[in-house]
């Protein structure tokens, strides 16, 4: 495993310069693509988009579906290490999000997250399956959110690695406990000095998008230097994240990919979900929700747990957690 070196407040020229080095001469993508055939990609139109996804189906014929959401800088690949022991229990349906890796570009405006919940729900129904369970973090948690309110009446339940709440919900809990001012003084640190990327996207996405379609070490620090900011202490390998950033770089999806952001940013919906519930808090994510904040809008929480390491990237950082969390959490629905 790969260290990031003497790392301060952006990428070090000199780890950019050995990441980019490798992959240039090292790296081989074929193994990744090899992995992605092996499993079952697919592609279909929804609402006049083409959609990739990876359907994996478990050897156990009444296994409940489960929707796999990832956000951005991630990919389908964040989910891949959790494939094997998750199609144990679950169908496997993980989508590539409009304007992300190999799924369509987007040529109109219009496909924020409400449409992409919508499409998610026509791509399960197309697929056969009346009643499933949805898991997402970042704009994934977003996603899975919006679906457990527009398609209740078929998803089981969710589970969020990134629960949001709003800030009436945090006031409504009264004076914060000592971990929840943690919290807000670490959310207020990411608003003062990590947001730079998200006021980019959310605001000239195109601008920034030829800088990234044109230079490959553009892609890959905007996105390494995620991984750096947002994983605990990043247990992630040269070639992981390198195959997450080939599925910008290959399908030149750096201004469609930060268009989300200008579609789906200043919409925020903190609607009341009364779907069951699991939310995960790893310690290094960008803002780990309290209990308590997370009842307030999360009306039917079957599953919350704080864990002892852990990141954003937490399917794609903690493997063995991540499937933990999963199973703990549709055990407990599947039981009720």
């Amino acid at each position: 495993v790969e260290k990031f070196h003497a790392w301060t407040d952006e990428n070090p020229l000199a780890y950019v310069q050995e990441l980019c080095a490798y992959w240039a001469s090292e790296y081989d993508w074929r193994r990744c693509e090899a992995w992605l055939n092996a499993l079952g990609q697919f592609r279909t139109e929804i609402d006049g988009l083409g959609i990739h996804f990876l359907h994996v189906r478990s050897p156990d014929e009444g296994a409940m579906p489960l929707l796999l959401t990832h956000g951005w800088p991630g990919s389908v690949v964040e989910f891949l290490k959790v494939v094997e022991p998750l199609r144990e229990s679950f169908h496997l349906v993980i989508p590539s999000l409009p304007g992300y890796g190999f799924s369509d570009k987007p040529s109109r405006s219009g496909w924020g997250t409400p449409r992409i919940a919508a499409a998610w729900a026509e791509l399960m129904a197309r697929l056969g399956y009346s009643r499933y369970f949805a898991q997402g973090g970042d704009w994934g948690a977003t996603i899975t959110t919006r679906l457990a309110v527009l398609d209740a009446e078929h998803v089981a339940g969710i589970h969020l690695n990134m629960p949001l709440v709003s800030a009436d919900d945090i006031r409504a809990c009264g004076e914060p406990t000592p971990a929840e001012h943690a919290a807000l003084a670490r959310f207020a640190e990411h608003r003062k000095w990590g947001t730079g990327y998200s006021k980019q996207q959310s605001t000239r996405p195109q601008t920034v998008g030829y800088g990234l379609v044109d230079s490959p070490a553009a892609q890959c620090a905007w996105i390494v230097e995620k991984f750096h900011a947002w994983t605990d202490e990043n247990p992630l390998a040269f070639d992981e994240m390198l195959d997450n950033v080939m599925l910008y770089w290959l399908p030149a999806t750096g201004a469609s990919s930060a268009r989300l952001y200008w579609e789906s940013f200043r919409d925020h919906d903190f609607a009341r979900i009364d779907v069951p519930t699991g939310a995960s808090i790893f310690p290094r994510e960008i803002f780990p929700a309290s209990r308590r904040w997370v009842e307030r809008r999360f009306r039917n929480l079957v599953h919350y747990n704080e864990l002892p390491r852990g990141g954003h990237f937490a399917a794609f950082e903690q493997t063995e957690l991540f499937v933990d969390e999963i199973r703990a959490t549709f055990d407990r629905i599947s039981s009720a």
